[in-house]
């Protein structure tokens, strides 16, 4: 990890509080999309945030033409999107795991730069963009292969330089027209990635996981996400009814503020980086 420049004096402040109230616990993490941004992916609702109406199972699973709008944008994007690295922030909270004061990671990204960084316990609350599965008969498959697929079949596809990316590694397509939509090829099922669309629930096993992290830490500490879906404010909701210590780091307002023990407003980044520094000292 590399130097942070230093903070102004209130986010100082903000920050050696934060230090405080995680001295000494086992930390269980929280990220939202804020942890990616440094890493060149957007988030949903920040400042700069592309507006996009994001895709719900009902359209995908019920319209066709909703399905190719879909895999056409995905594919174009998704080599941009599996391009990113890591950042700081994403190295910091992987140290923190390592050096035994984080109990774990869960996370609302589908970008997998958690496990790149190093982290070993990630719960991916809403799945991850490597794979990709048949509804029909379950097979699995890799991203890659799918990606090469659909280029195989669909040789027109150019994948453009500088694309602007959706945070789910999606674009706006300009055209659809005559593409072909991968199918399983163990039974010619309906494809789908393994990330949870909106308006599908959280898989239960998935979730009882994220709440056995909580539940095993002393202290939560939420990092680059508003909180305003659901399954983050039920986790904090778990901390706060077990009296733990609750620091949010995030830019701009998120749903728990008024929940917080301690709340940073400003970059996952330095600030996680600050924390790897001076935490495992203090176990």
């Amino acid at each position: 990890m590399t130097a942070t420049a230093p903070f102004d004096a209130a986010t100082t402040a903000q920050v050696g509080r934060a230090i405080d109230a995680l001295a000494g616990r086992r930390v269980a993490i929280l990220t939202g999309a804020g942890v990616s941004t440094d890493s060149g992916i957007p988030d949903y609702r920040g400042e700069g945030a592309p507006r996009r109406t994001p895709m719900t199972a009902q359209q995908f699973l019920a319209d066709d033409a909703a399905r190719r709008r879909y895999w056409v944008g995905s594919h174009l994007g998704w080599r941009a999107f599996s391009a990113a690295r890591p950042n700081e922030g994403h190295e910091a909270i992987a140290a923190l795991e390592h050096d035994d004061v984080a109990t774990g990671v869960i996370t609302q990204n589908v970008d997998g730069l958690h496990l790149r960084a190093g982290s070993t316990r990630v719960v991916e609350l809403h799945g991850t963009m490597r794979r990709v599965l048949c509804l029909r008969c379950g097979q699995v498959f890799d991203r890659r292969d799918i990606g090469a697929r659909i280029e195989a079949d669909n040789p027109w596809i150019t994948v453009p330089e500088n694309v602007p990316l959706g945070p789910d590694g999606d674009v706006l397509p300009e055209s659809t027209e005559g593409f072909l939509i991968p199918d399983c090829t163990v039974c010619g099922g309906m494809l789908k990635p393994e990330v949870v669309f909106f308006g599908e629930y959280i898989p239960a096993g998935r979730f009882r996981e994220a709440e056995q992290l909580v539940a095993t830490a002393d202290a939560l500490l939420v990092a680059g996400s508003s909180l305003v879906v659901n399954s983050g404010i039920r986790l904090v909701e778990r901390a706060r009814r077990r009296r733990l210590p609750v620091v949010i780091v995030n830019r701009g307002e998120t749903k728990a503020d008024r929940r917080a023990t301690v709340k940073i407003d400003a970059g996952t980044s330095p600030v996680l980086t600050h924390l790897a520094r001076a935490l495992p000292a203090l176990r």
